[in-house]
């Protein structure tokens, strides 16, 4: 009898206690910025030098290098934010842009691109077709 009580407790406590859940995910990088994640659909992935973040609104990719610190958080803090079409990442949108995409089309390897701004066409798929509209961008000035 003794033990069905305690085993009854237990469940009671456990069914009263929940686990803490979380809307973002925030990394803090090593020059102290921090970017912000939703947990909706998320999915993390490394290789050897990236960390790719999958969920709701696309895909991204960090630098493990620049990575210092990983966390769940309540606080959205900076959203990722990035510039259609600046597949390397320098701030500009130039032909270094179309053969980076071109390159990565090729090898897949995604090292210092961001997959997210790759996505010209905006179709959730890094494919061709975005190579096309970010040519297209340039040649009609809206970089």
């Amino acid at each position: 009898m003794k033990k069905t009580i305690i085993t009854m407790l237990i469940a009671l406590v456990a069914m009263t206690i929940s686990a803490e859940t979380y809307s973002y995910l925030k990394f803090t990088k090593t020059d102290n910025s921090t970017v912000t994640y939703s947990v909706e659909g998320l999915k993390l992935t490394y290789d050897n030098t990236n960390v790719t973040i999958t969920n709701a609104e696309g895909t991204s990719k960090l630098p493990l290098a620049q990575v210092k610190d990983m966390e769940f958080t309540n606080d959205a803090g900076s959203t990722p934010t990035f510039k259609k079409g600046d597949v390397n990442m320098d701030g500009e949108v130039t032909i270094a842009d179309v053969s980076a995409l071109i390159d990565y089309l090729l090898t897949g390897d995604a090292t210092g691109i961001d997959t997210a701004a790759a996505d010209v066409n905006t179709d959730q798929e890094v494919s061709i077709g975005d190579v096309s509209a970010l040519i297209d961008m340039l040649l009609n000035g809206e970089a």
